[in-house]
């Protein structure tokens, strides 16, 4: 049964979800499953962009059947070979002999890696500038290396104005019927979620999405379409902003978050104390989290969205919780700048929080750690400290 659907008069949607799918990449929790996107342009010439994960094979070759009628397929267009998007790219070369694979060169060598074959003359390799017209349609490439892998490129339609945005502009969840932006609750939630996949995904590569979104101010972009989530044809510059704020790792507003670690339940009394005080003296948003049971995907989603964030652990082994480490490291190794964190220590008999957070945030760029902090021997039985932190830090939220 097809399940495709119309993006324009000739350009279809013939993508598949997937809802059993718990760890997108065996690591990020999936609530509601995920798209794989991909598209289809019927025209002199016919044209695949990119492929669906082998899970849901069955869906996408019986969607291209039914679009194609018996016709030959004559470009595979291949933005981003990760095998979410291009683990049929062997089997479409197999069944469609005549057909050309349009690509950059890493991802033609990335071909031969993944399905040991050499292409010859069967490849289009394609860098800035270059254009691929099938009749009415004319695709324009915009290289895109590292967004998020070295290979990608995106392509613009210039008859719709479409932009194949490759993992760019992506989010998890399936589409559940919705293929377009605005038949979707754009809500906060839903931001979430697409921070998520943004920050845990594309993150660490902000300053090659800022080059991408310079390249893309000189297109009439109309709609957007990624290879995971809905196909944006309104609203389009909100989340263009998005990625704008999050790719030069600002804020999107002023709050707290209050992440903790705690083995006995003392630091999470003193995470607690702090953000009633918080909120009592006028913070704005404040999201508590426990290190231990929300999963680091989640941590990293509100470490991008909000410009304060308090590290409150136990020692342990010398260091940090390992939980609150895994965090902490996550933030370095996705590249997390521009925000400013407060510690709160708890340490029996040799305390070593504040050494290891300051030693990991010394690393990063533009993370200023407060001075004002809370130093806790085993439990905390003055609140003053308490007070004073939340104090400094409505301070600096103020300024």
């Amino acid at each position: 049964m097809k399940t495709t659907r119309k993006i324009t008069d000739n350009i279809y949607y013939l993508g598949a979800n997937d809802r059993r799918l718990a760890l997108f990449e065996n690591l990020f929790p999936l609530e509601n499953g995920i798209s794989y996107n991909s598209y289809f342009i019927d025209d002199e010439k016919t044209l695949v962009t990119d492929t669906v994960d082998r899970f849901v094979s069955d869906a996408f070759f019986e969607n291209l059947e039914h679009l194609l009628a018996g016709r030959p397929l004559d470009y595979l267009v291949v933005h981003h070979m990760e095998p979410d998007h291009g683990a049929n790219i062997g089997r479409l070369i197999e069944m469609y002999p005549d057909m050309k694979v349009v690509a950059s060169a890493k991802a033609n060598q990335m071909i031969q890696q993944f399905f040991n074959v050499n292409l010859g003359d069967r490849v289009i390799l394609v860098k800035d500038g270059d254009s691929l017209s099938l009749g009415k349609h004319t695709l324009h490439f915009v290289t895109a290396p590292m967004v998020h892998w070295p290979e990608v490129i995106m392509s613009y339609e210039e008859s719709t104005g479409i932009l194949f945005s490759a993992d760019a502009f992506g989010t998890f969840g399936a589409l559940d019927g919705k293929i377009f932006n605005d038949e979707v609750l754009i809500d906060e939630s839903w931001y979430g979620e697409a921070r998520r996949y943004y920050s845990n995904i594309v993150g660490k590569y902000g300053p090659q999405v800022q080059a991408v979104l310079k390249k893309a101010a000189a297109l009439d972009i109309k709609m957007i379409a990624p290879l995971h989530g809905p196909v944006w044809r309104k609203d389009i510059g909100d989340f263009i902003a998005k990625y704008d704020l999050w790719s030069r790792y600002q804020p999107e507003e002023k709050g707290v978050l209050v992440a903790y670690a705690s083995m006995y339940g003392n630091t999470e009394s003193a995470a607690n104390a702090l953000a009633l005080s918080l909120v009592e003296k006028g913070a704005g948003d404040v999201q508590v989290r426990d290190v231990s049971v929300t999963d680091v995907s989640e941590l990293i989603s509100l470490a991008w969205k909000y410009s304060h964030i308090v590290i409150a652990s136990p020692t342990y082994n010398l260091a940090l919780h390992p939980k609150m480490e895994h965090f902490v490291l996550d933030m370095k190794a996705l590249n997390l700048q521009n925000r400013t964190v407060a510690i709160i220590e708890n340490g029996s008999w040799a305390p070593a929080v504040v050494k290891n957070v300051t030693e990991i945030m010394s690393s990063m760029k533009n993370m200023n750690i407060m001075e004002e902090k809370v130093l806790i021997k085993s439990a905390l039985h003055d609140s003053s400290p308490i007070e004073k932190l939340a104090d400094a830090i409505v301070a600096d939220l103020k300024k």
